[in-house]
């Protein structure tokens, strides 16, 4: 989470620095600050919006990849907790069909009982009828038979009396094992019920609390995608107002350099007689490793601090002391013509402009010297047409020029002939 709004942070930092500069509608910018430097580092700016944006888009499927995993678990856990339902359903159906028969059975049970006493209760009124008229026992009756068969008979009905009366206490006793059996197992099955019952309200509460942490979950990240989706918008209107400065920008540099005459043709950069060359323009050996290369421009031994004059009218688009790609040039100048074309100026022992300034044919922008990867005293030149390298001998044709070659010097079309 605090990854997130540092990440948000920094976004709103990004975003307030873009637009800060911007001027507002109907102002316009001095002409002085706009520079082909400022505008690129303006591309380098929309750039890093662009890698951002790209940054936060993929936290934004990451988050969205969450969202979908979540409410996945949560339709999951929402199928356990139905068919957990259902079981209690089915469970409670069952318990409640247990407390009927067990109703039944203990009815039964009573009955049986109420049965037994009822059996009990009539052989113990036949015990006090016959002792209240004087037969106080099954013996008396046999011994009062008039004769043997009368005793046979008498004997008989006694054992078929005691039989009987055995029969139905042995036939209610075992009803009455028999129901409390089985009361007993419908208690203890009812028993089991419930404690499936209690198992599966436990085991849904905790799938219940499982559901409730998803939901949780699925709002913290429905937050964080919200938040995202806001810093995507922002980084959207950022990225269109930087685009629109760009532009802005772009159009003004561009009315600038062309609102500045360019002549026709190109000046000498050095004056003095300072009209040979030592290295010119396309493959070459190296001065330094000695190695196959290439080269940009042309040299032109001077020495330090001769003065350097623009080759034609313009707007200073670059002054500084090169880095990066460009170490190599050391103190350099560009100054960009309203015909397309622009002129590099390098190893300068010192820069007589800033990058903005208006410059006509001749001023001086410089010094020579041996800055950057030189190995001695002279002005490396160049001419671009349109943002490519030419050869600057094609611009001055009509020139008296010369060639050292081998500590000869010699003129140079004839040599190039």
């Amino acid at each position: 989470m605090r990854g997130r709004y540092a990440r948000r942070a920094l976004g709103l930092l990004l975003l307030f620095s873009l637009l800060a500069p911007l001027a507002g509608p109907g102002v316009v910018m001095d002409i002085s600050a706009v520079t082909q430097a400022e505008i690129d580092a303006l591309k380098g700016d929309a750039s890093a919006l662009a890698e951002q944006k790209k940054d936060l888009q993929n936290q934004l499927k990451a988050v969205q990849a969450d969202k979908s995993e979540a409410m996945a678990r949560k339709e999951l856990l929402e199928r356990q907790i139905d068919v957990i339902q259902k079981e209690l359903d089915n469970i409670q159906r069952q318990i409640i069909m247990y407390d009927q028969l067990i109703a039944e059975k203990a009815e039964e049970l009573a009955q049986a009982q109420a049965e037994e006493e009822a059996q009990f209760a009539l052989f113990c009124r036949r015990m006090r009828s016959m002792e209240e008229q004087g037969e106080t026992s099954y013996w008396s009756v046999l011994f009062s038979s008039a004769s043997f068969s009368e005793l046979l008979d008498n004997y008989m009905m006694i054992e078929e009396i005691i039989a009987y009366d055995n029969q139905i206490i042995d036939e209610l006793t075992a009803l009455q094992d028999r129901v409390a059996g089985d009361k007993a197992e419908l208690e203890a099955a009812q028993a089991a019920q419930e404690e499936a019952k209690q198992q599966q309200q436990a085991a849904r509460a905790e799938l219940k609390a499982q559901e409730a942490e998803v939901d949780k979950l699925i709002d913290q990240i429905k937050d964080q995608e919200g938040e995202l989706k806001a810093m995507e918008a922002e980084l959207a209107r950022a990225a269109a107002a930087l685009d629109a400065k760009i532009k802005a920008a772009e159009r003004e540099y561009a009315d600038q350099i062309a609102a500045v005459h360019s002549e026709s043709g190109f000046r000498w950069p050095l004056d003095g007689g300072r009209n040979i060359l030592f290295s010119l323009f396309g493959p070459r050996e190296d001065p330094i490793s000695h190695q196959p290369g290439n080269h940009t421009g042309i040299d032109i031994p001077a020495p330090r601090n001769t003065p350097i004059y623009a080759a034609k009218s313009g707007v200073v688009t670059t002054s500084v002391l090169g880095s990066g790609v460009n170490w190599s040039y050391g103190n350099f100048v560009v100054v960009s013509h309203s015909d397309g074309t622009s002129t590099l100026y390098a190893h300068m022992n010192s820069r007589n402009v800033a990058k903005g300034q208006t410059v006509r044919q001749g001023d001086v922008v410089g010094y020579v010297g041996t800055t950057g990867r030189s190995s001695g005293n002279h002005l490396h030149f160049e001419i671009r047409v349109n943002g490519e390298r030419k050869d600057p001998m094609d611009f001055y044709r009509d020139k008296a020029l010369y060639f050292q070659d081998s500590g000869v010097t010699v003129p140079l079309w004839d040599w190039m002939k």
